[in-house]
């Protein structure tokens, strides 16, 4: 099926049509270099023509990644980047949601993507759900970031609310060799090794091998992490070329969400486990450019990419806990019996004297497959979920720069086209089995193939997913920029992108319920900026720009209201989605003071059209993906840094943000108090405009310190505060604890943590580096969802409230939330071969 775009040219003023028009129609030509500039950024992914940031309507970020103070990107970004927020939903470093504006990169499957990464002009976005996988980016390898806010169509699909660029480092930045050992708490052991060269020949080139393991400071949460980074770079005259390879072998454990009461009690805990990720990637990439005359550059860019996944989670069946789970009936001992086993209670089981019922798991998994009595899905507590993703990527764009003169104003102009092509194969069972005392699940003979599992409310219990998808966008993009005297720049932009996704479902192609489907999505996404510089004191920014995201396969594969799911479980057949469009206003100020500090003060607002959201449908407990209307994000950003003196330097950032629903909407509520159904019963929550987005705290500061009183000793402190967010499941923004069938609040509480760094250098050569987080070792929390809850003290407690008149029986549910980690401590010791 497919879906059809409007017509593309009712989204652009007829202004940006003519800017666009100018763009491509002027001719290379010689131009002057701005003799002003000062910071330098590539307006595009693919580096050839670079503006100077006062050029740009936006407050954008740059950094350089020089320091050895962090053991992933998420942390670097947390601490050095202003509006950026780490949030730990999965108890993993290297497996953090970050967000910015209220738009989130997560590598969690079935999250709303926003944000776009690209590391040397590759975007990182994986092709299955746009998902983000940190741990395949090699931090060590990183020579800078760049933040590049609002939905800037130069940057391609999926950015909605900012794209991240990250630069990679090669010979000619990073000369020499230098080794590096690093130990800490948890278990924490990390060798690096970095080697860079460049001859007289044009030749120079950059290896970087990172082997980590941290045990983790959470039970059963261990990391391994495996990277190879090599690049080899050629000039010759005005001919540049550049080609890198990146590998990585990680495995990695990340625990979850953990329940409120829990936590006070074992800050360690975790609810349920395993929860493992094993990915195997590479990735080649090459770049090309050469410099036709002074002023005009061909650029071009070839890559390829694969990876390898493998997840486990161990989860309670929610399906279970309203079940009658603890005494076997007559014909499950009988088939108990059958099978050798003893010991079983003959009568009187229940929660009181069974903390972790099993034996009516054990004897549904074991009766006839064509058995009416036959369910395991409702009668285990545990459920033990196997996914694998194979997927693969591959592009080619091309891209000319040139500068130029029209009338009074210079020019710099770009033009190009990209193609991106991906495979992806994804394939997910599901098998029942019991959870332990240690939280840990056994797995039975029952597994969600419409067949071992037996039935649900009457219907086989079929969760198996094998699916093959095909996605190809191609696109073509220009900008061009007028630059005037008196320090005004006018900067007009635009990209099409044409996006055909095509699904294959090898379980069930051809019936009703197949994923099976062909979508073609196209789009022109606009930006116009103005920027005033009158001189270096002082610049002025007005901006607008759309940018626009596909529906995933993911997402198009649980959006039919007639065959609802439970993600990621389940998919059903997908009638189709409407994209996502961003529109994006935002203005602002920014300047020096005394040439030693930095200042910038921006408002934006960016509306979310066709926003993709999961609803309930009519079938209790379930939903699917639907496009939501709209939803805003707006706020305030602040900024100031500079030098205090030579010794002390300083950073401080204030962010305010407003994320609401605008538009009315029926979700599913289960564990809101508010919910339509009653207490602890599984019903739906009203959205009205007005509402806050969940997990998007309002106000953030984050401050820096930096001293070095001398050239042996360098410190640095840094402090992240963060406010109150809404939990996940309160998107009325109604929800309220009672005490008995809901145990949490509503929200997540705000926090502040303060880190503190040192380095000192030794001799000539030799460097000692220490660093401790969450110096204060504060209890703290990055998120919250609202859920049902199975435990109660040290059991798993079905059934926990008598049945009401129509003999449905209430859960108990409460707040799940993202632990931070206690303070930990580690030490390195790194040597420069001179």
């Amino acid at each position: 099926m497919k879906t059809h775009p409007k017509s593309v040219q009712k989204y652009l003023p007829p202004l940006t049509l003519l800017s666009l028009a100018l763009a491509l129609a002027l001719q290379p030509a010689h131009g002057a270099n701005d003799a002003d500039t000062l910071t330098i950024v590539a307006p595009t992914p693919l580096p050839g023509m670079d503006l100077n940031a006062s050029q740009i309507a936006a407050p954008v970020q740059r950094g350089l990644v020089n320091d050895a103070h962090s053991q992933d990107l998420a942390e670097w970004m947390n601490a050095n980047l202003g509006g950026v927020m780490v949030q730990e939903l999965q108890g993993n470093p290297f497996q953090s949601d970050v967000q910015y504006r209220g738009f989130t990169a997560s590598p969690l499957l079935g999250t709303p993507q926003g944000l776009s990464v690209y590391l040397d002009g590759v975007r990182m976005n994986q092709p299955f759900g746009d998902v983000l996988s940190w741990d395949l980016i090699p931090r060590a390898a990183l020579k800078s970031v760049t933040l590049m806010p609002g939905s800037n169509p130069l940057f391609g699909l999926n950015t909605l609310g900012g794209a991240l660029a990250l630069e990679t480092k090669d010979g000619r930045s990073s000369p020499g060799t230098q080794l590096q050992l690093q130990l800490g708490s948890h278990g924490r052991r990390n060798l690096l090794l970095e080697h860079g060269f460049v001859n007289d020949k044009g030749l120079d080139g950059y290896f970087m091998l990172n082997q980590f393991h941290d045990g983790g400071w959470r039970m059963a949460s261990p990391s391994d992490v495996r990277q190879v980074f090599g690049k080899l770079g050629w000039r010759n005259g005005s001919t540049r070329s550049k080609v890198s390879l990146s590998l990585a072998d990680n495995d990695l454990q990340g625990n979850g969400l953990q329940e409120g009461g829990q936590l006070e009690k074992n800050w360690r805990s975790v609810y349920s486990t395993p929860d493992s990720t094993q990915q195997k990637s590479y990735a080649i990439n090459w770049t090309g450019s050469h410099e036709i005359r002074e002023g005009w550059t061909l650029s071009a860019q070839a890559y390829m990419r694969h990876q390898k996944g493998r997840t486990l989670n161990g989860d309670v069946n929610e399906d279970a806990l309203d079940q009658s789970v603890y005494q076997p009936s007559v014909g499950e001992r009988a088939v108990l019996t059958q099978n050798g086993y003893s010991g079983f209670p003959a009568s009187g089981a229940n929660a009181g004297n069974t903390p972790f019922p099993y034996w009516r798991c054990l004897a549904n998994a074991l009766l006839p497959n064509d058995s009416s009595s036959k369910e395991p899905a409702e009668k285990c507590t545990g459920l033990l979920t196997q996914g694998q993703t194979n997927q693969s990527n591959q592009g080619l764009v091309l891209q000319s720069s040139w500068e130029g003169k029209l009338g009074n104003a210079r020019t710099q102009s770009v033009v190009g086209a990209a193609l991106d092509t991906s495979r992806v194969r994804f394939a997910q069972t599901s098998q029942l089995g019991y959870v332990n005392s240690d939280r840990s699940v056994t797995g039975v003979n029952a597994f969600g193939d419409g067949v071992t599992g037996g039935n649900v409310d009457g219907e086989p219990w079929d969760t198996a997913v094998d699916l093959q998808g095909r996605t190809r966008t191609a696109s073509v993009f220009a900008s061009n920029t007028w630059s005037w005297s008196g320090g005004w720049h006018l900067t007009a932009s635009g990209r099409y992108n044409d996006t055909r996704v095509r699904n294959l479902d090898l379980r069930n192609d051809g019936l009703a319920n197949s994923l099976s489907g062909e979508h073609h999505y196209a789009r022109l996404n606009p930006a116009m900026g103005l920027t005033w510089a009158p001189s270096a004191q002082l610049q002025a920014w007005l901006g607008y720009n759309e940018g626009s995201r596909a529906p995933t396969t993911t997402e198009l594969g649980c959006a039919n209201p007639e065959q609802p799911c439970k993600l990621p479980n389940a998919m059903a057949s997908d009638p189709p989605l409407q994209q996502v469009v961003t529109r994006t206003l935002e203005l602002g100020l920014r300047g020096r003071l005394a040439d030693q500090h930095a200042w910038s003060a921006g408002l934006f607002r960016a509306v979310n059209d066709q926003d993709i959201l999961f609803v309930s449908s009519a079938q209790t407990g379930y939903g699917y993906f639907r496009n939501f209307g709209q939803t805003r994000r707006q706020g305030l950003e602040l900024s100031l840094s500079g030098a205090l003196n030579p010794e002390w330097t300083y950073a401080l950032h204030y962010n305010w943000l407003q994320a609401t629903y605008q538009s009315d909407e029926v979700v599913a509520g289960n564990s809101n108090s508010s919910n339509s159904a009653g207490p602890g019963l599984e019903g739906n929550i009203a959205v009205k405009p007005g509402d806050r987005i969940p997990m998007t705290p309002s106000q953030m500061l984050k401050l820096q310190l930096g001293w070095k009183p001398n050239a042996q000793w360098r410190f640095g402190l840094d402090m992240q505060a963060v406010g109150r967010s809404l939990a996940r499941g309160n998107e009325n923004n109604a929800h309220e604890a009672d005490g008995t069938y809901y145990t949490g609040a509503g929200g997540n509480p705000g926090y502040a943590v303060f880190n503190l760094s040192g380095q000192y250098t030794v001799q000539p050569g030799w460097t000692l580096t220490a660093k401790i987080n969450n110096l204060f070792d504060t209890r703290y929390t990055t998120a919250a969802v609202l859920s049902p809850n199975a435990f109660n003290g040290n059991a798993l407690v079905a059934r926990p409230f008598a049945a009401d008149a129509n003999g449905n029986y209430p859960l108990r549910h409460g707040t799940f939330y993202a632990p931070g980690a206690p303070r930990n401590v580690w030490v390195g010791m790194r040597y420069a071969f001179r």
